[in-house]
Order: structure tokens, then C-alpha cells, then sequence
């Protein structure tokens, strides 16, 4: 039987750069759906379930964030934001809209790729069904299914992003370890940290939120200043 093609779903509006990514992709071997317009990409997301999405932020219609924001609730595949924007600022709130990775403009194809095959990797290790992969994670009243990939809590299902749930899972692995954010960094995205980089620092913020942890003085998953984070196993009885 013919393995399926990975299908991404390119929203852009510079129909230079739609071509050469989209030429490019598909030569390694992806189908690649195109949206060029902020306010048509939410249903076309929805409703074709592509294994990857690529965001550009500058859209007509409807911006990147609000695409993110709206596309995420309904979609927990991996969304990768494209930008020409400078600012921090703006990757943060890319991740804090639920985006698992983003890119700065102009992007070398071969680096787009990388990402776009590191996070189809990650979502893919999580999905093995095999060993503990499978299983279930209790932890008092918390739940996390890594095959499913659901978590409850008090029996209440939690709405995670791929990043997010991801990053429970390898902290949870971990439970009762402080694991640094270079560790963090590397098994999230697959590469290496740059020491600047605040996608597990958002991230993080982001769990704690959903899952009932303080932000200010956090128990379930801890700050461990100076060494990393912390999953504590009893804080959830």
C-alpha cells in the first residue's frame, strides 16, 4: 500500500514565495494546499485536516494571530507562524495564539523543511503505538493518553496545542527530575537552543494556566531558578 503524502496547508499571500515553497515541497515529497487570504484559511483548515500548517502573520482579511487563534480550538496539528516581523514581541504572541514553531523571512527552503520535518517527527514519536507510548500517565487527577493524545484532569478534558501537549509528555517522563530548558528545547523542537529562544517559557506559562497551576507560585510544574522546570508527581491528588 503507497504511504500517504504529508499534506500542508501554505496560508501566504506573495504568490513568488507560494511558488517557490510550494515547488519545493512537493518535490520532497508533500502535497501542499494553498490559502491566500486570512479569512478563508480558518475553514479550509478545518475542514482538510492537513498534518501541518504554515502561517504567514501580514494576511488580507484576517491577520496571522486571529487565523492562529481561531484555527487552534478546532485543529491540534503542528502550526508553523512565517514572518518577515523583527520584534520578539510578535513570536511571542504567535505562541501564546497556540503556534508550535515560527520562521523569520526571508527562510532558506532547506531550513523551512527542517522545521517542517522536525515537527512532523515529533508528533509522530508521540503517536507511536508501541510501549509506552500507548499508555496512559496517572497522576492523581490527572490523565494523559499519549495514543489518544488527551489529558484529563478531575475528568475534565484539557484542550492542549501539539507544543503543549508534547511538553507535558516529556515532562511528565520526567516527573520528579528538573529538566533544563536546553533539554526542553531540543527534544520540543529539535534543535538546538539559542539561548534566546522563549517558546518553553511561553509554553509553560501556557499549561500552568490550563491545567490549574499558580503562575505566581506554581506547584504542579515548578521553577527550579538557575537549573530548569520541574513536574511534581504528588501535586495533582
Amino acid at each position: 500500500m503507497e504511504e500517504q503524502q504529508p499534506h500542508i496547508l501554505l496560508v501566504e499571500d506573495d504568490k513568488r514565495l507560494v511558488q517557490l515553497i510550494r515547488e519545493y515541497l512537493e518535490k520532497q515529497g508533500f502535497t501542499v494546499s494553498i490559502s491566500e487570504r486570512g479569512d478563508t484559511a480558518v475553514a479550509m483548515a478545518i475542514q482538510s485536516r492537513p498534518d501541518l500548517i504554515i502561517l504567514d502573520l501580514m494576511l488580507p482579511g484576517m491577520d496571522g494571530f486571529t487565523v492562529c487563534q481561531q484555527i487552534r480550538p478546532k485543529y491540534s496539528g503542528p502550526i508553523l507562524i512565517l514572518t518577515a516581523r523583527e520584534d520578539d514581541m510578535d513570536q511571542v504572541a504567535g505562541l501564546e495564539m497556540g503556534a508550535d514553531d515560527y520562521v523569520k523571512k526571508p527562510i532558506e527552503p532547506r531550513v523551512l523543511l527542517a522545521r517542517i520535518r522536525a515537527l512532523l517527527r515529533r508528533l509522530s514519536s508521540f503517536q507511536t503505538s508501541n510501549g509506552d507510548n500507548t499508555a496512559n500517565r496517572e497522576f492523581g487527577r490527572l490523565s494523559i493518553c499519549r495514543q489518544s493524545r488527551k489529558v484529563l484532569l478531575e475528568g475534565n478534558e484539557i484542550e492542549l496545542t501539539s507544543n503543549e501537549f508534547d511538553l507535558l509528555c516529556i515532562l511528565a517522563e520526567s516527573a520528579g527530575t528538573i529538566l533544563d530548558r536546553e533539554f526542553l528545547f531540543k527534544n520540543l523542537r529539535g534543535i538546538e537552543y539559542d539561548g534566546l529562544d522563549r517558546t518553553i517559557d511561553v509554553t509553560i506559562s501556557r499549561l500552568r494556566k490550563k491545567l490549574g497551576d499558580s503562575s505566581s507560585h506554581p506547584y504542579r510544574i515548578k521553577t527550579v531558578w538557575g537549573k530548569g522546570y520541574l513536574f511534581v508527581s504528588d501535586a495533582w491528588y
